[in-house]
């Protein structure tokens, strides 16, 4: 990726190629009209071939929508993601922001559900053919602008070129131990190591086969109203050990910010959406492009919510990563279940227990439990 000015220079026998929502008839209707509960096919593409840059454009359904990307006919996509999410924007929110492999633009910047343009700039090499297709899982029509610009070639690809894959995961809220304890307070500062770790940090990607993740989104709406980070990244690389192969040191470290995160948007990290100006709802992002993290039979990428995980936050992610074969990636949540929670007049935030997904709650260990008595007894 680093290299891409030199390689405009290199003159290849590639056929490039676009599949676009244009008005066949030459007229000015160059949307797509997606039914609700309709898959369409936006582009099929026989390979050897590589997707090149994908731009979108649409007025809603950011969460309702899928954008489902299959490689080689395989029976399942290694691309499956809400729309929005998928691009960097978390929430169903809309905002301008730039960085190496994605932008966004709209004029009606930190909104819920207003046009927008998605760009993503990520290579998508495939061997036999990819198929891109949306799916419309909400209850309205939906309309769709789209780019998807590709190249195709006779040459295969080289054994160790990887296909792209993106998954979507969701915690609302997450299972955290102790929501009533502040940040940076003696009450939070277990001691989180080891299995502990292990089974209960929030997962960003949980994989297996040989490839290299190369960074996630991270969304939060922040039930608290306080600072939601100060959890360390912990990637295992091949199985578990302890300390694991990547330890960090605090939730905007890893998100390569300091000392909680600034609104601003970088090309390898940054917040396409800042919470200051949302009232409590953020999309952070870190890309490793030079610093990919290899694995070759599995990786588990996790972070704590809160220091020890003792934060109930809703939280959301998408990780991406390069595999050496199309792979099977996590099952997206039912709308209802991954649509924003939201907030009334008055500022107090609609949590719908049935639409609410927590796939683990931390159970209080005896440190855990002494530390909520002390926290109870300060404050009564």
């Amino acid at each position: 990726m680093t290299n891409f000015l030199q390689n405009l220079t290199h003159i290849c026998r590639r056929k490039t190629g676009r599949f676009s929502s244009w008005d066949t008839t030459g007229r000015n209707a160059d949307a797509w009209t997606i039914e609700p509960g309709e898959t369409k096919v936006l582009a099929d593409i026989t390979g050897p071939g590589c997707v090149t840059h994908i731009w979108m454009t649409q007025g809603n359904h950011y969460r309702e929508c899928l954008l489902k990307i299959t490689w080689d006919n395989a029976v399942y996509p290694s691309i499956l993601c809400p729309l929005g999410d998928f691009f960097g924007l978390g929430h169903g929110i809309v905002n301008s922001y730039q960085s190496l492999i994605f932008s966004a633009s709209t004029s009606q910047n930190n909104t819920f559900n207003h046009g927008c343009a998605l760009n993503c700039y990520l290579p998508m090499p495939f061997r036999t053919g990819a198929r891109v297709e949306m799916v419309n899982e909400s209850q309205e029509r939906h309309g769709q602008y789209f780019y998807i610009d590709y190249e195709t070639h006779d040459e295969p690809w080289a054994e160790e070129t990887g296909y792209l894959h993106a998954e979507f995961r969701r915690e609302n809220p997450f299972g955290g131990w102790g929501p009533e304890i502040g940040v940076n307070t003696p009450e939070s500062n277990i001691i989180n190591t080891e299995r502990l770790a292990w089974d209960n940090n929030y997962v960003i990607l949980e994989t297996r086969g040989r490839g290299h993740y190369i960074g996630c989104n991270l969304n939060v709406t922040n039930f608290s109203g306080t600072w939601w980070g100060e959890g360390d990244d912990m990637i295992w690389v091949d199985g578990y050990k302890w300390p694991p192969d990547l330890h960090g040191t605090g939730s905007e470290d890893y998100l390569n910010q300091a000392w909680g995160m600034q609104p601003n948007a970088f090309l390898r990290n940054g917040s396409s959406i800042h919470e200051s100006h949302t009232n409590g709802y953020q999309t952070s992002y870190v890309h490793h492009i030079e610093n990919p993290v290899r694995f070759e039979q599995e990786v588990k990428v996790t972070i704590e919510h809160g220091h020890g995980n003792h934060l109930c936050n809703e939280m959301s992610s998408v990780a991406y990563w390069y595999a050496a074969q199309p792979t099977r990636v996590a099952k997206v949540p039912p709308v209802a279940k991954r649509m924003p929670v939201l907030r009334d007049n008055q500022g107090h935030w609609l949590r719908d227990k049935k639409n609410q997904v927590t796939s683990r709650t931390v159970q209080p260990n005896q440190e855990m439990q002494k530390l909520k008595e002390q926290w109870q007894r300060k404050h009564t």
